[in-house]
């Protein structure tokens, strides 16, 4: 899905293995991660038959029909929504409780012990091998199909293709996964029940708005686990905000069209701020006196003076010499233990896409790729993210007991709490890696 995605657990980003819960389809239907995703909505499945008897399910079944019927159809009614929309998007429609991050009716939402989300793993196996040629083969196959489209698409927007390519691969493997659910279906019981329930709302409306302007069929509404929609794995609020008819054939069609598709992507990022002649950032080396604590999007420096620092970019390669003068970021998404990199505000556009570091990187790595060639990273990963996710929301509350923002204790490890785990190693005559792991954890308790 696009930005406005629940942070991936993006969808995808953000996208099925998306990075935040963007639920986006990402990695495409040949994406292992659509196999492990799986196995966690069966697991979740056999959970949810043991927990929810025959008498308990037909009283959830009664008080979600009681939801839509006195709650959701007077905001529908109210925003323009015919009943003849309404009926036909919600029937037979019931809650599907092989969602995951539900919430059973009167009780308490809990961090959950682990995240299904490869990007929240280990951050090497977010880029692996297999997985990223996939995008980048499948892309540069694209690219030589449709030059002329993403010619004229990269002149009306100024967005490169190859990134555009990148976030296509990524988000359906190129418009061939399928989506296996109904949106109605997904988007009603998280609205109903999930742990962000406002946000889903929200998108529950829109979708509804886009069946009710005659933009999409009922039939048509078909979603990841999340509720994004078609190849670019839209959001149906992103879908009323950026999807554009490029093909002119007087609709928009993101299911079908790679016109549309694609300019809607292009389309997308130009609205977040996406900066015309600059790249997305550069693999860099960080000398041991740079603090990774230095890292966020709020830390920017002119890349000459991050260069005066003694950061450099790898394989002896010079910073661009129009890129001096403009601002860059210090990003370290595995602190020590991973490649490290310079980025450019293009960078964070990205991650509009699927609030996921990993995610923004896979895109701008695997579009340097398409354009250049496939070579990997020179930074090594290391053996992190074994930890489960409820560990790391310990480790934050910790950290903010003690005054440090981790900008949420949600058990994912942005780069606040990244470099509030420097800063505390630091503080405490610990060599800083910024990254969480099990020691940190147990001397923290």
């Amino acid at each position: 899905m696009a930005a406005t995605r629940p942070a991936k657990p993006a969808l995808l980003p953000t996208p099925l293995c998306p990075a935040g819960l963007s639920g986006r389809t990402e990695g495409g239907g040949k994406d292992r991660c659509f196999h492990k995703i799986a196995v966690a909505f069966f697991l979740a499945a056999l959970i949810g038959l043991l927990l929810a008897s025959p008498a308990s399910a037909t009283k959830l079944d009664t008080q979600f029909r009681a939801w839509l019927n006195d709650d959701l159809w007077p905001e529908a009614n109210a925003k323009g929504i015919s009943r003849k929309t309404f009926d036909a998007a919600f029937d037979g429609v019931k809650p599907n409780l092989k969602l995951p991050d539900l919430v059973m009716p009167g009780k308490k939402a809990t961090t959950p012990q682990k995240q299904h989300q490869a990007e929240f793993g280990s951050p090497g196996a977010y880029f692996a091998e297999k997985t990223v040629r996939a995008v980048t083969a499948g892309g540069r196959t694209r690219k030589a199909a449709n030059a002329r489209t993403i010619a004229a698409i990269e002149k009306r927007y100024g967005v490169p293709g190859e990134v555009l390519l990148a976030i296509w691969g990524r988000e359906s493997g190129f418009g061939a996964a399928k989506m296996p659910y109904d949106a109605f279906e997904v988007l009603g019981t998280k609205a109903f029940m999930a742990t962000r329930r406002d946000f889903f709302r929200t998108e529950l409306m829109a979708a509804l708005e886009i069946v009710e302007r005659g933009l999409a069929p009922v039939g048509a509404m078909k979603s990841s686990w999340a509720g994004a929609l078609g190849q670019p794995q839209f959001m149906p609020t992103s879908f009323l905000r950026h999807a554009v008819d490029f093909d002119g054939d007087g609709r928009v069609d993101i299911w079908n069209s790679v016109p549309d598709t694609l300019a809607s992507i292009a389309n997308y990022l130009v609205h977040y701020g996406w900066v015309k002649g600059r790249g997305w950032g550069f693999e860099v080396t960080v000398p041991e006196a740079v603090s990774c604590s230095l890292e966020g999007p709020d830390q920017g420096k002119r890349i000459s003076e991050w260069a005066d620092m003694g950061i450099k970019r790898v394989a002896a390669r010079p910073f661009p010499a129009r890129e001096l003068k403009a601002e860059g970021f210090l990003l370290m998404p595995a602190g020590r233990s991973g490649p490290a990199f310079i980025v450019t505000p293009n960078f964070y556009v990205l991650k509009q896409y699927n609030t996921s570091d990993l995610y923004a990187l896979f895109i701008g790595h695997g579009a340097d790729r398409i354009a250049n060639g496939d070579s990997n990273f020179s930074g090594r990963w290391g053996a992190v993210g074994g930890l489960h996710r409820s560990d790391i929301a310990t480790l934050q509350r910790a950290l903010e007991a003690e005054g440090y923002d981790v900008g949420s204790a949600d058990g994912l490890p942005g780069f606040k709490t990244r470099r509030s785990i420097g800063k505390w190693q630091a503080r405490n005559g610990r060599a800083a890696t910024c990254f969480p792991d099990a020691d940190l954890v147990t001397a923290l308790k």
